[in-house]
Parts: C-alpha cells; structure tokens; sequence
C-alpha cells in the first residue's frame, strides 16, 4: 500500500494544515519516510459535520448491512496483515511476529462484533403491550430499543499498534453501535495508523455506506485533541493511555454546554497475589511465570502484572529467585517512543527514592530508547506507607511485597486503587482467605484471576477490561469484550407508535427474529 501521509477525512485525503512529522524508528532512532500530515480545529469541524450527516442513515441500517461492512473491514484487514505488521514493526521496534498476532486479533474482533450485530441482543428490545382495559388507568403500547449515540471521538493508543489503534477494540465496538468514528491516529506510529484507516476507508465505499461513517485525523500537541472533544457534534469520546491524558480529556467534556461521555482507560498495576499454600507448593513456577509475562512487549502492556505480593514463608525464596533469574536473563530492548522509555527512567528513579531496594537487573540498554528490566522489592509495612510504590512503571519492572501475614495481606489488598485486573495464585488450603480477599478484589477491580496471569486477555462475551478509578473514568463499561458496544448505546422508548413507523426490532411481526422482552418474558415473538 503507498502511503501518502494524507489525513482520511470521510472519502477525500488532505494534505498538512498546521504542520508535519516523520515516524521514529525507535531501535535505530532514525526517522521513516513519508511525511505525515498534522491538521487542526478545520479539520475535526470537517470530520465532525460529516460524521453527523452519516449518522442517521448509518445508525438504521439494517443488522445484516451493518454486520456485512464490519465483515468486510476484517477481510481488508486480514489482505494486508503482513505489510500492516512490517511497517508497525518498524515504528515500535515491536517483533513482526507479535504484531501479525495483534492484525489478526483487530480482524477476529470485527468480525465477532459482526455476529452481535446481527444477533441483535444489543438492541435490548422490550415491549410492553398496550392494555386498554387495565384499571384505573389504561396502559398506552410502550417500546424500547437502545440506539447509538452518535459520532464518537477514538484516540489510538501507543501500546498496541494495531488492536488498540486505528482498527481496534473501540473502532469495532462503535461501528457495531451505529456510531461513526472519527479516530485521531498515535503518532508514535502514522504509517500502521493509515495502513489501517485505508481499509475502514475502502470498506466503508465497499459496503455503500455515507463517507462520514469514518474518519481518520491526526495532529501535533494537544489542540486537535481538544478540539475533538470541545466539538458539539461529538457525542463520546475513547481514551486509552495516562492518567493524566485521559482526565484532561475527562474534564473538558464535562464542561462542555453539553458534557458528553469519556471512557478511558488509564492506569492499572495488575497485582498478584500468591497465597501461602500455593507459594509453598509452585513458588518457584510462580516467579517464573510473573516476570515472564511482565516482560512481554517489554512490559508496556496496560495488563502487565507489575506487582507480585506473598506472606513471607516456605517457597518466598524459591519464587524470588526465580524472578531475579529471569529478570538477570532479559537483555534491553527498544521501547514504543521516546517519550515512553523517558518517562519508564523516571519512574525507576522514583521507586528507588521511594525506598524500594533494587535486587535484579537486565542487560544494560544498546540502544537510544532501550528499557532496562529492573525487579525491586519492598517489605508490606513500606508499600502500605508509600503510595507512590503502588503506581504504575509503564515498562519492563516490576515489585515484589514480602507480606508479613495475613492480615498485612488483607490490608494491602484494601490499599489499592482501582484495577483492571488483580490475580490470586491458590490451592485448595487457600480457599478461606481467597474467599476473604474476593470480596476486597471485587470492589477494586473488573476481573480477577484464578491461577493465570492478567496478560494476555481474551477478547470474548465474557471478557471485561475496566475497573474502577484509576483504571477507568467509569467501572460500569469495559473495553475489551462484546459488551464494549454498551458504551455507545442509550434507550428509547417508543409510546403508542403504529407498526409501520416502529424501528425493525420493535415491530409486531418481528421481522429480524430478533430475542425480546415482550411483558416481561423473553422469547423471539
């Protein structure tokens, strides 16, 4: 595919407005050709009118021609896998191996979103009929489907070039919604963005849909991005990255004339905790299995397990050895951006100042923007006193709590923020204080783990990627799983309506087959 470093606004391309850049090869700190485009506030009005004018006809299509163009985006995506995961290599310093998984993960998740699409579960049809003859007050025929929001603002993340980016998660979720994207591309990797976003592009013309159904921005600083979010037109707005970045993004829409949702992902420290009867039993498999899944994408994954806790006792120095081998093993290597291995250097130094005693290292950084893993370790009464031990180190380190017992335990598992994930490593004698700490997860997390590691997740019905804050802006919604359509969907009840005005999913005969809630009992008449 030639790449032309032009922004997608609907079907046209658009050359650089406010600027441009190259992409960085971080491994050779070497700049990529082409140039790529930056554009401004023009440019979102631009995406955004064209976005609202494609929203009614998008959002009442029928299933099938909705399922039939997120079908074609993961057939488009699965014909340019391998030059899609040359080139996000290239920008990333990422193995090409790993990112053809990550293609192949975008395109399986359009097409999964295409079987909930034409199941039709998402539109939570309810019906409750007309009863002229109640007392003392009749009951009027009431309906209701739920329907997307409207245009959606996506901002590509870093970590995850391809699943996370221009063709991820949200970008499937929102269109299987009825919302059309508008997606402001990363740029620590532009050429993987418009590989990605041509396809959305082509399909979008394939499938005979209103060229404002997708969009595809990018820009320098944070103008572009407030301006996505400050635009009335705009109804949501995705975020995947700081903590920082994305409550920026939180409170600017929430001072809007109209505040809109902002679902963001942001920050998660994934901890494990290894329970005295499985420490003595596997501590060392433990260890091991920890750092080997902290390391991967060298440690800059959002469920990367970063913090590995046990009472000290039998097996304690057994998993702490095979942490240290493991980490004394791995040589540096090059992380997403600059900007990225920078701020992983900061925060080393700051777990140092925060008392935390460096015991492990890896191989020492080749190259400009290499990471360096590094394994630390407190004891529980300094992680309970030092908060700042317990956040985030986006990159390939980790910490390790020697717990002085049970109830130090417990208090610890009290002490942290909210989570994506949290593991619990047990055997059958843990299950009474597994059952003690399950309820203390539950209320800090969005999944919990049983004998695995957070990383990797399935992307499933099932499957739930969010938490409570830090992790995300609101626990209620998820960004990974089928149920991540729910984010851009809001009811409307339809009181009265003759059949013929009703939306498919409501009307009498039931055209779609679709499952409905009909007074209260769910069946497909």
């Amino acid at each position: 595919m030639n790449l032309t470093g032009n922004l997608l606004i609907g079907a046209q391309e658009t050359g650089a407005t406010t600027g441009s850049m190259k992409a960085l090869n971080p491994a050779t700190n070497l700049s990529i050709e082409p140039s790529f485009a930056f554009g401004g506030a023009s440019e979102v009005d631009r995406a955004a009118h064209l976005a609202d004018d494609a929203f009614d006809s998008y959002n009442n299509t029928s299933l099938e021609v909705r399922a039939a163009f997120l079908e074609r985006i993961a057939d488009g995506l699965d014909a340019i896998a391998s030059e899609l995961a040359q080139r996000a290599s290239l920008e990333t310093g990422l193995p090409v191996a790993q990112l053809e998984g990550e293609a192949a993960k975008s395109a399986t998740q359009f097409r999964q979103f295409a079987t909930v699409v034409r199941q039709g579960r998402f539109r939570q049809a309810t019906i409750d009929p007309a009863q002229p003859s109640r007392q003392p007050r009749p009951r009027m025929d009431h309906r209701m489907q739920k329907i997307a929001l409207g245009p959606i603002a996506i901002f590509g993340a870093s970590n995850f070039p391809i699943s996370y980016s221009v063709a991820g998660g949200d970008t499937a979720s929102a269109l299987a919604a009825g919302c059309p994207v508008i997606l402001k591309a990363h740029n620590g990797h532009p050429g993987a963005s418009e590989i990605q976003g041509r396809v959305i592009q082509q399909a979008v013309k394939d499938a005979g849909l209103h060229e404002g159904v997708f969009s595809l921005l990018r820009g320098d600083g944070n103008e572009i991005g407030e301006a996505l979010v400050e635009h009335p037109l705009i109804k949501g707005v995705t975020f995947t990255g700081s903590e920082g970045g994305g409550m920026a993004l939180f409170r600017r829409a929430q001072l809007r004339p109209d505040p809109i949702p902002v679902f963001t992902e942001m920050t998660s420290v994934n901890p494990t905790f290894v329970l005295p009867s499985a420490l003595f039993s596997r501590g060392k498999d433990i260890g091991d299995g920890f750092a080997e899944r902290m390391l991967v994408t060298v440690g800059q994954a959002c469920l990367k397990p970063a913090i590995l806790l046990a009472i000290d006792g039998i097996g304690f120095s057994e998993m702490k050895q095979a942490l240290i081998a493991r980490i004394e093993a791995m040589h540096a290597r090059t992380m997403l951006t600059p900007g990225i291995a920078t701020m992983y250097r900061r925060n080393v130094d700051r777990q140092l100042s925060a008392g935390a005693q460096q015991i492990a290292m890896g191989g020492e950084p080749q190259g400009t923007w290499d990471g360096q893993s590094f394994l630390f370790e407190v004891d529980g009464a300094r992680l309970l006193e030092t908060p700042s031990l317990s956040e985030e180190v986006f990159g390939p380190a980790a910490l390790l709590v020697r717990v002085k017992d049970i109830d130090q335990m417990v208090a610890i598992a009290r002490h942290f923020r909210g989570q994506l994930s949290a593991t619990m490593q047990i055997e059958q004698a843990d299950h009474a204080l597994a059952a003690r700490l399950l309820p203390i997860l539950e209320r800090r997390t969005g999944r919990i783990v049983i004998n695995a590691f957070a990383h990797p997740q399935e992307v499933s019905d099932a499957s739930i990627h969010g938490g409570p804050f830090p992790a995300t802006s609101d626990s209620r919604f998820t960004s990974v799983g089928m149920s991540a359509i729910e984010r851009f969907l809001r009811p409307v009840c339809y009181q009265g309506f003759p059949d013929e005005l009703l939306p498919e999913a409501l009307r009498h005969d039931n055209p779609r087959g679709l499952w409905r809630l009909t007074d209260g009992a769910l069946s497909k008449a």
